[in-house]
């Protein structure tokens, strides 16, 4: 057997894919990529809020605060906070009664369409605690963090930082959920109970 290989390994001859490593094994997806991105979140229990511009993701925001009954709502990141206060959104900007927290309102590195996931940091001043610790998660995010595969939002994380990468990168696919106790599916052991993305559409027409 040994001599065989060793026979075959001596033939030369062309590499029956020449472009392998170029070549793009991705299959065509027939769905536009936000829509791809809404159904895989929403698999995996995560919510999709679409909103035509700023002012109509307030108006979802107030809706989603008001049938919650949410009072306790956090935001901690500069581009946020000016999102909210633009349109007079009630939040804390501190870590005032952070215990209590019942929303936690963050940006993200980028969707992951094929799987509905939200790529996030620590590289802004929401960190981690924001995104883990209420019960309630919203992502604000833009029609243009959409891509295909986490690796594709791994190369818009280096684009951003260069260097300077993140000492945290974490990929969140639908809310905290664990089967450990007599395979009992919980929501929100770990983490958030409900992921909501809101993607406001920042594309030209």
């Amino acid at each position: 057997m040994l001599k065989k290989v060793r026979h075959a390994l001596l033939q030369k001859r062309e590499a029956p894919y020449p472009n392998f490593e170029e070549a793009d094994l991705r299959p065509e997806e027939p769905e536009p990529i936000d829509v791809l991105f809404a159904q895989r979140l929403t698999d995996v229990a995560g919510k999709f809020v679409y909103c035509e511009d700023e002012l109509n993701f307030i108006e979802n925001l107030l809706v989603l605060a008001e049938r919650e009954k949410l009072r306790a709502m956090y935001a901690w990141e500069p581009a946020v906070q000016r999102l909210l206060e633009k349109y007079g959104f009630p939040f804390y900007r501190t870590e005032k009664e952070f215990d209590s927290a019942e929303m936690g309102i963050t940006t993200c590195e980028a969707l992951i369409a094929r799987s509905g996931s939200i790529l996030i940091s620590n590289g802004n001043a929401a960190g981690r605690r924001l995104a883990i610790y209420p019960h309630l998660h919203v992502v604000v995010a833009y029609a243009s963090q959409l891509v295909l595969d986490i690796k594709d939002g791994l190369q818009l994380i280096q684009r951003r930082y260069g260097d300077n990468l993140p000492s945290l990168i974490n990929v969140i696919t639908g809310p905290s959920r664990t089967a450990d106790i007599e395979k009992t599916l919980v929501l929100g052991a770990h983490g958030p109970k409900e992921v909501y993305v809101f993607l406001l559409e920042d594309r030209i027409n």
